[in-house]
């Protein structure tokens, strides 16, 4: 059975509206929650990006039963991995079985910030790798020394631990993730109706949930709303792999000056205010192979979109 949820931007709201959105997203009927975990906003006028654990916990209390997954963290170079650990094993305690740890290999916008070098995409997928070898040992609740190629761990221990590994899914743009995925995670995490990653994760034994999250941005015509993708998102209209590349807001803004109207459409974003298109959209995910669809409202208009997906679009699609 296809869960269909609802994207909580840390990039554009303050942990308190996030909470907020969660909370009135629940009442509205969603299945599930996702939560972007980032240190910048991809554009500034996008305006926030608070710390997606502190939120998180704040999400734990003020909801009752709707699942929560962070999609996605990147657990290897702006935080070390036992850090990023114990986050996840608290959080996990927060919220019982309701809980998804999504991961990938991440953003330079992020993860430049310590000053680390930011490489290639093979040396971080042999990151993650490792970083994930040391956080499950890490869960398990043993002491863990280990001396890698990428990380060090002297006598760690968590104490605040959760009683089964977390549910951890794993990000995929392209096959070679994907088949990662199905060997190392526990399902896969994507955006957009891609048939690729899927067609690679299942190849590779891939057999649990698929994610994939839909952009879209409801309001009174289409000229508005493309309007307002425009102004919060046009990062989404961005090619190729820029979107991992680009180390700083400023950057995706000189980029975001070559996006137009039209692009918005080809990146596959919603703008049409009629209920069919979002069910559309929906059902092109799905039959893309997809059983966790989230969407995103593109904005500050949360409460219209939630009460339009109340009314006229989750009652067709779940």
């Amino acid at each position: 059975m296809t869960r269909i949820g609802y994207t909580l931007s840390s990039e554009e709201h303050g942990p308190n509206e996030l909470v907020d959105i969660a909370r009135r997203a629940e009442d509205a009927g969603f299945d599930f929650l996702s939560i972007s975990d980032h240190f910048h906003p991809w554009v500034s006028q996008q305006g926030e990006s608070p710390f997606v654990w502190s939120t998180l916990g704040a999400i734990a209390t003020a909801t009752d039963d709707i699942d929560v997954g962070v999609g996605v963290t990147c657990p290897t170079i702006r935080i070390h991995p036992v850090n990023v650990a114990h986050a996840v094993a608290t959080v996990d305690e927060l919220f019982g079985d309701r809980f998804t740890f999504g991961v990938g290999t991440g953003e330079n916008l992020n993860e430049h910030v310590t000053g680390e070098r930011w490489p290639e995409h093979d040396v971080r997928l042999e990151m993650l790798d490792e970083a994930m070898g040391v956080m499950r040992k890490l869960w398990s609740g043993e002491t863990v020394s280990h001396h890698g190629d990428h990380y060090t761990v002297e006598n760690a221990r968590l104490y605040t631990c959760p009683d089964e590994q977390p549910t951890t899914v794993a990000s995929a743009f392209g096959p070679q993730t994907a088949r990662w995925a199905a060997e190392n995670a526990d399902g896969l995490w994507c955006s957009g109706p891609k048939e690729e990653p899927v067609e690679a994760y299942e190849d590779a034994g891939g057999d649990g949930p698929r994610y994939t999250q839909l952009h879209g941005c409801y309001a009174d015509t289409e000229d508005e709303a493309i309007e307002t993708v425009l102004e919060y998102w046009p990062n989404g209209s961005i090619p190729g792999e820029l979107g991992q590349e680009l180390p700083t807001p400023a950057h995706f803004e000189q980029a975001a000056q070559l996006v137009d109207r039209e692009d918005i459409a080809e990146a596959g974003t919603t703008t049409d205010p009629d209920p069919q298109a979002h069910i559309d959209s929906i059902e092109q995910a799905i039959d893309a192979g997809y059983d966790h669809v989230y969407v995103h409202q593109i904005g500050p208009e949360q409460e219209p979109t939630l009460e339009f997906y109340e009314e006229a679009v989750l009652p067709s699609v779940q």
